[in-house]
């Protein structure tokens, strides 16, 4: 897929990928080999009719194929940017045994921008009305996949978010680069024509309680979709030195509150010259990604297994090795060290070795004894995982998990 060049890319968050083209997206098309068993089918989480909408495609019919996949899936714009397609449904396709295989992802973003911006959405069937009201807690995908899939069922949808935007980690979490907001506000808004209301700056938990919501509201059923929230940390000395982020406080002062548009968004956020960003999956080659749109001299990937473990996406990798970002593996931090001010100013870390396989299938990293060394750094992002939001089961007894 045609994109932006790095030297480029990295001085502005426009998105990196620019597109298909259609005649690029019809040859694209061309490639699949109609197979009788269709492996790309199960393959997708869904169960999104592929064969269908790339049939449509090779036919020139874009807005028909954009409409096969929304009659299973009402996100297909994020979807064909977002979603694990190289884990699903194209490691699956048959020509991946000696080829590349059909690249659905960029098909299904090419036939959802092309409706989109034909002005071609149209509310998809909605059955009538079963006189059933559902409150969904969470607007991030989860919840919006819910939303789209209840209100065509017939049920009466609400959706609760706690945050003044409606898309969860689509909005706070995933940078303008890999996904515009424009993106995700135009798949809320496709739910909003499907009747789904949207109450954002509502907290459930706080504001209402689900017992609330089921016993006083007149919701039949709730369906919770808080997502990961909580952030995870290394619990090592030093870690609440100024400078020291979570990657969601990072990412969403950057994507939510759009720091990187200082002074326009009056939000900004301190992002030093040394930026170390711990973890290596999709959150952290966000972040590092980031720094370096911040102007980060340096930017720094700090991972404690090698390049074959890591769970970011191969095309994410990819472009952040073309962006310059550095990799520190098998590489893992024991204190940061602050200067005179209580900022971060040095991470002393231990070279790692790789032993057997722990439950997660990868290899478990061994600390090498005297391999310490320190490495200059300004700003340092902890992305290694999150855990569940605990609001709602702390403010629902009986609640199971």
């Amino acid at each position: 897929m045609p994109e932006q060049k790095p030297e480029e890319r990295v001085k502005n968050f426009n998105e990196v990928p620019y597109g298909l083209t259609p005649e690029l997206a019809i040859k694209e098309a061309q490639r699949c080999l109609e197979c009788k068993n269709q492996p790309c089918v199960p393959g997708c989480p869904v169960e999104v009719d592929i064969p269908g909408f790339i049939s449509l495609v090779t036919e020139g019919k874009f807005v028909d194929a954009a409409r096969k996949i929304k009659e299973t899936n009402s996100l297909p714009a994020v979807c064909g940017r977002v979603c694990p397609q190289e884990e699903q449904c194209e490691i699956v396709c048959i020509l991946s045994k000696k080829d590349k295989p059909v690249a659905i992802g960029h098909l299904e973003r090419f036939v959802a921008d092309y409706e989109r911006e034909a002005g071609k959405i149209e509310v998809p069937e909605i059955k009538a009305s079963t006189g059933k009201k559902v409150a969904i807690v969470g607007s991030g995908p989860a919840g919006l996949t819910v939303a789209g899939d209840l209100a065509k069922l017939g049920h009466k949808v609400v959706v609760f978010e706690a945050l003044h935007r409606a898309g969860g980690v689509l909005v706070y979490g995933i940078p303008e680069f890999r996904l515009p907001k424009t993106i995700v506000q135009s798949e809320v808004d496709y739910l909003k024509l499907m009747g789904v209301e949207v109450k954002t700056s509502t907290v459930i938990g706080k504001l209402k309680s689900i017992d609330e919501l089921l016993d006083e509201e007149g919701f039949d059923a709730v369906f919770i979709g808080t997502g990961a929230g909580l952030p995870n940390f290394m619990r090592i000395p030093g870690e609440n030195l100024g400078g020291v982020y979570s990657a969601n406080e990072y990412l969403t002062r950057n994507n939510l509150m759009r720091a990187f548009d200082f002074p326009k968004s009056p939000t900004p956020v301190k992002s030093g010259k040394n930026v170390a960003v711990l973890g290596g999956g999709n959150t952290a080659m966000d972040s590092v990604r980031t720094a370096l749109r911040l102007g980060a001299d340096n930017g720094y990937i700090v991972y404690r297994r090698s390049r074959n473990e890591m769970p970011a996406r191969i095309d994410e990798i990819h472009h952040a090795e073309q962006e310059g970002v550095q990799f520190k593996f098998l590489t893992t931090p024991i204190r940061f060290i602050g200067d005179e001010n209580n900022w971060v100013k040095a991470m002393e870390c231990l070279q790692m070795e790789l032993g057997e396989p722990d439950s997660s299938g990868r290899r478990r990293p061994i600390p090498i004894e005297g391999s310490n060394y320190e490495i200059p750094v300004d700003t340092v992002i902890i992305a290694i995982g999150n855990s569940s939001n605990p609001l709602i089961p702390q403010s629902t007894p009986g609640l199971e998990t």
